[in-house]
């Protein structure tokens, strides 16, 4: 008796695919796709027969992997760019980047630097970013024009900006954007407090019970540097993060970004809480921020996930070179060639990240039920032979360069390494014209 084969939206084939949970790399094999959602994965003469595709992609040379999920970054600073480089994270801030911000940012800015970012990012295999900036709605209409999955930070200061005047109005003005962006599938938020030394304690208890009573994470730096944290004894009488525990922010909803000094006492605190951590490799060192003890996080069992931080700061948003360099930097500050194996640190660009946002069950891992965000990464060049273990290749051989395919909820976002549906040439002009705005103000 012959089975009519079962008609589905896309078929991906593969010669490998690194499902991440479970952790297997699997040999050609076959990605069923229906409505945006992952129906099965199975071996490819079996998926030939079950299933009769709209459209199939074969994939030979290439190994099939979750989209990338970006657990930190400030999109819209691609518009600075190398603008304030070799400077402390302080002067790099006080000096640079406020005074262009409150010169510069609108709207329009955050739309056009979303855009920007949005390109780079997807074509590099990041399917979802965690931002953290102002205007959300400018950068969810961005986001959304380019397919992308994105969580926007309610940013939140007790300063004025060309945003809002004060932490109430930052809180009230993302309230309303989220609001208005609920039925938008691929948009999500989280509160976003910018760091201890920017945000009150009233602040801090108001976003506390705004996550609890919403159910958002919480996105916040914390102990980047060791200034700050002298600065928080000094004027609290605490470390930071202590002070946001006695608060009652730590916790599962809790998302620390940086958190580079930290002491053993800390380390314990935040395993007990179940919080998250966005490691930030690339920053941290350019910067000189300095070595954040990833290790000895996952050893406690921390949820770690990788963040680009912005483009002002790093300068790529590049999660195939935070990788790379978080596997390296853990390796050669313990003096243990063992930790953050290749697999793991796979975990953390992908499942880590998509669990510290409340998307574990939906993204983060290539498991029929969850959502089609998928990146395909070639690895038939030369200087990608032999390949005697794919994820090795993704961390220390393989670049952004090698992605060819990305799909966000099924819809192809790259195909043969090109952008759909991005209008390249309007978005050079857009962003020439704003290069030479930013000249100006920073010649003068």
């Amino acid at each position: 008796m012959t089975t009519t084969p079962e008609a589905i939206d896309l078929l991906i084939e593969a010669r490998w695919i690194a499902a991440v949970a479970p952790d297997v790399v699997l040999k050609n094999h076959a990605v069923a796709i229906r409505d945006g959602r992952i129906l099965a994965v199975l071996p490819g003469s079996e998926a030939r027969q079950r299933y009769l595709p709209d459209q199939r992609v074969t994939l030979e040379d290439h190994v099939l992997i979750p989209g990338l999920v970006n657990l930190h970054t400030h999109a819209a600073m691609s518009l600075m760019r190398g603008m304030a480089d070799d400077l402390p994270l302080h002067d790099w801030l006080q000096k640079r980047i406020w005074p262009a911000e409150a010169a510069h940012v609108s709207a329009q800015f955050v739309y056009d630097g979303t855009r920007l970012a949005c390109a780079e990012m997807l074509k590099g295999g990041i399917t979802c970013f965690n931002d953290m900036y102002f205007f959300p709605e400018a950068a969810a209409t961005a986001a959304r024009e380019y397919g992308m999955r994105a969580t926007l930070g309610i940013t939140t200061l007790e300063f004025p900006t060309t945003y809002a005047s004060d932490a109430d109005d930052y809180l009230n003005k993302g309230l309303a954007v989220r609001e208005k962006l609920l039925n938008q599938p691929l948009i999500n938020f989280c509160l976003a407090p910018h760091a201890p030394y920017t945000v009150s304690d009233g602040t801090f208890e108001r976003v506390l019970t705004l996550s609890e009573q919403l159910n958002l994470p919480i996105h916040c730096h914390i102990h980047e540097t060791r200034q700050e944290i002298e600065d928080g004894q000094r004027q609290n009488g605490l470390a930071p993060l202590e002070r946001l525990h006695q608060l009652g922010l730590l916790g599962p909803s809790f998302i620390g970004v940086h958190a580079v000094h930290l002491s053993e006492g800390e380390l314990q605190l935040l395993a007990e809480t179940g919080s998250s951590i966005a490691h930030c490799p690339t920053s941290n060192l350019k910067l000189a921020s300095g070595f954040a003890p990833v290790a000895r996080m996952r050893q406690l069992g921390i949820n770690v996930g990788l963040g680009t931080d912005g483009a002002a700061s790093n300068n790529r948003l590049d999660l195939f070179g935070e990788m790379r360099l978080a596997a390296l930097l853990a390796k050669g500050s313990t003096g243990d060639a063992s930790v953050l194996p290749a697999n793991e640190v796979l975990r953390m660009a992908t499942l880590n990240g998509a669990i510290a946002l409340g998307l574990g069950d939906e993204i983060g891992s290539i498991t029929p039920g969850k959502a089609a965000d998928l990146c395909a990464v070639s690895l038939g060049a030369i200087e990608s032979k032999p390949c005697f273990d794919p994820v090795s290749h993704l961390v220390h051989v393989a670049g952004r360069e090698c992605v060819t395919h990305v799909w966000v909820a099924g819809k192809c976002c790259v195909d043969h390494k090109t952008l759909h549906p991005a209008d390249q040439n309007d978005l050079e002009s857009t962003i020439a014209l704003w290069q030479n705005r930013l000249e100006v103000r920073w010649e003068a």
